[in-house]
């Protein structure tokens, strides 16, 4: 069974930095494709980063480009989200994503399996 397991949202002010963790329960995700979401209240979910098999291939929602940086480190099955600069407008519950290919994908609809999900809180 897939799990992803997210971890280290939290509350801080703006400008602060926070690193998020997804936990894979698979080796299989190894080879796959990995992203990171988040919901706002109110709206949709939406696109902040993914990453390739292997890390060395990355895209990122305009938004976030030169303040969040995804990596992962495949021998402890895990996906990081680094968040610098924070802004209020960061304000949401970021998800962990993972797909059947090796490739990053920016849409939802290209992702089979999903965490929980962790609340970031940025205050102004």
């Amino acid at each position: 069974q897939v799990q992803l397991v997210e971890s280290g949202g939290g509350l801080v002010q703006a400008g602060a930095s926070l690193r998020l963790s997804c936990v894979y329960s698979t080796r299989l995700l190894d080879n796959a494709g990995m992203g990171w979401f988040r919901q706002a209240p109110e709206k949709d979910r939406e696109f902040v980063a993914a990453a390739n098999w292997d890390g060395r291939s990355t895209m990122y929602a305009e938004s976030v480009k030169g303040r969040f940086t995804i990596s992962r480190d495949n021998a402890k099955t895990t996906v990081y989200l680094q968040m610098n600069s924070l802004e209020p407008e960061d304000t949401a519950v970021y998800y962990c994503a993972a797909r059947g290919g090796p490739l990053a994908k920016p849409a939802e609809s290209d992702y089979d399996y999903w965490g929980q999900g962790t609340q970031v809180t940025v205050s102004s």
